[in-house]
């Protein structure tokens, strides 16, 4: 999402860095082209202007230009003040365990139609379940065709029940939250309906909705792809229904990211969770600290470590850390481990997460082919179980027979068997003959 503008800051960073010490004509120098770079990003001029502000002043400070490192403090201003413009300190989405007299806990979902908000219902009462709660789904958008059936297939896929009975979305809300408290739900999830922009007919029915409902939290979905415009979208919806806060939805799309810098800035309530691609796994809850990190290129290394204990079998990724460093792993753990790190995500988006520099890891991320990972995995695949674990039996005619049996030649085979064993005598050659304490070493 914010590539294009990481680069321009990127860009803009090394020629203070190169400088040395700075004079107050340089720093405005940076800070016009920085200002280009986020209106070119679509971020909203006043949020730009007060950013940039913020940072020119205490840019200007004398403790700054007298440091000895006067570009990285800037730097480290620009990081300071950025997490300020995207909502300063994390705001978790929290819910309290039950409403009045038992009742399940209300979450409306307001938006228009396009941003997601159908399958950001399903992402959160995921995520919800997982945090030990009891979700029903409400299928209120009755405007667009398939919403209500759309959102019955999500509710299957996560084993949450979905209520939509009735023509009339207002009573249709209102009997949902009855039923949820009938059936032991402990929360409500509305998906209400959309259109295709802001009008007083949609909006009309959402504080209907609302009144009838009592929400804690009424949460609208936010096309990041839709730039400046989501933003218009949110002033209406903050004026008409007073949202609590946000899910940004798209995030990994190719759009130059103004929604998200200018969001919370812009209407002064949080963005709780961000959309990262299209799988229900697919919401994270949204750190302004960090999410500046990735803008500035710093990485983003606690989501990462938060990603991989989440997802990732512990236990499984320690026994494979010894077998590697031991020098005796074999394809079989090459391929369990290949499918651990697949739960993560694509590599590309996991090196934008580590440190050191944009550029480095766009040179990174670019030499690596998803397209050989998946090739190695049918040619893993193809083999016995037997030569997983001792690839060297592997002769001529079989590697003939694996190489058309996942689709690739003997060449690709060649390869993989080449590469891999090499990489296991580099891990014995970095031992220097230690071994891990419990473990044989490979004879």
């Amino acid at each position: 999402m914010f590539d294009t503008l990481s680069d321009r800051l990127d860009g803009v960073f090394k020629k203070l860095r190169s400088r040395g010490k700075l004079h107050p004509k340089q720093v405005d120098n940076a800070l016009g082209e920085i200002r280009t770079a986020m209106l070119e990003a679509d971020v909203s001029v006043e949020v730009a202007d007060d950013l940039l502000e913020r940072v020119r002043t205490r840019a200007l400070s004398e403790e700054v230009m007298k440091s000895l490192t006067p570009a990285q403090q800037v730097v480290k201003i620009m990081d300071e003040e950025l997490t300020v413009t995207l909502g300063g300190e994390y705001r978790p989405f929290t819910l309290p365990g039950a409403g009045p007299g038992g009742l399940p806990v209300v979450v409306m979902l307001a938006g228009v139609q396009g941003s997601g908000k159908t399958t950001a219902c399903a992402k959160l009462a995921k995520h919800l379940k997982a945090k030990g709660r009891r979700p029903l789904l409400i299928a209120a958008d009755l405007e667009r065709p398939a919403a209500v059936e759309q959102l019955r297939t999500l509710g299957r896929e996560i084993a949450v029940p979905v209520w939509s009975e009735g023509r009339d979305p207002v009573r249709l809300a209102k009997n949902g939250v009855k039923e949820a408290h009938r059936t032991g739900a402990d929360v409500v999830i509305i998906d209400t309906a959309g259109r295709l922009h802001v009008d007083p007919e949609m909006m009309k029915q959402a504080r209907k909705i609302k009144d009838v409902t009592k929400p804690h939290h009424v949460v609208m979905t936010c096309d990041a792809m839709t730039g400046q415009d989501a933003v218009v979208q949110a002033r209406e919806f903050m004026r008409e229904v007073d949202t609590t806060g946000f899910i940004l939805t798209k995030l990994d799309g190719d759009a130059r990211g103004g929604a998200a810098l200018s969001m919370t800035a812009v209407t002064g309530r949080p963005i709780f969770f961000a959309g990262t691609g299209e799988k229900l796994d697919d919401l994270e809850p949204f750190y302004p600290d960090r999410m500046a990190g990735r803008i500035l290129g710093m990485g983003d290394v606690l989501t990462l470590i938060e990603k991989a204990q989440d997802k990732v079998d512990q236990e499984a990724a320690q026994k494979a850390a010894e077998q590697m460093m031991s020098g005796q792993f074999n394809l079989e753990d090459f391929l369990g481990q290949l499918r651990e790190m697949r739960k993560l995500g694509p590599i590309q988006d996991l090196l934008k997460m580590l440190p050191g520099g944009k550029a480095g890891m766009k040179e990174l991320a670019g030499a690596i082919d998803e397209g050989e990972l998946r090739r190695a995995e049918a040619i893993i695949l193809s083999m016995t179980p037997q030569e997983r674990r001792e690839p060297g039996i592997i002769s001529g005619s079989r590697r003939l027979r694996i190489a058309n049996g996942s689709g690739t030649t003997t060449a690709d085979v060649n390869t993989l068997l080449k590469d891999f064993e090499g990489a296991r005598k580099m891990m014995r050659t970095m031992m220097g003959g230690k071994r891990v304490p419990g473990m044989k070493m490979p004879t």
